[in-house]
């Protein structure tokens, strides 16, 4: 197949051009699911864990009981004092995760110091929930 040389540049700049769109609609999911794990973790720092597992979404809901969670974030992060400094390290896009359902998620790694722990790394999962809304699904620290 032969392609006039025009012709091969409109190929190469619809690409591009695709290619753009998708980075800037993952850039403004990023922000969002970065937007709503702040805003989640600053109940988390702040000792209000039920309120956190209220905000959670529907599948982190239906994982963990508010009590567990409670009990959970008492003996985990209780123990590490307060959040001194969190810094973001990373925030990745996906439609697939091991051992979910498939739908729209972002991983999302901070760099936190706390009063007992100088270096920790958490790594949150926000996800679309189906009212369109970023909400935590899964929360670790390492």
């Amino acid at each position: 197949m032969r392609f006039k040389q025009g012709t091969v540049i409109l190929l190469v700049l619809g690409i591009m051009v695709v290619t753009l769109q998708s980075a800037v609609a993952d850039s403004d999911k990023k922000r969002g699911a970065e937007t709503a794990a702040l805003s989640w973790l600053k109940l988390v720092d702040d000792g209000e864990y039920a309120t956190s597992w209220n905000d959670a979404a529907a599948y982190f809901k239906n994982a963990i009981s508010k009590k567990e969670w409670e009990q959970s974030l008492t003996a985990v992060r209780k123990p590490l004092g307060k959040a001194l400094s969190r810094e973001l390290m990373s925030a990745t896009y996906a439609a697939r995760l091991p051992g979910a359902p498939d739908g729209e998620y972002v991983v999302i790694q901070f760099k936190t110091s706390f009063q007992n722990k100088n270096a920790a790394v958490e790594t949150i999962t926000p996800m679309l929930d189906k009212d369109g809304k970023w909400r935590v699904s899964g929360y670790y620290i390492k």
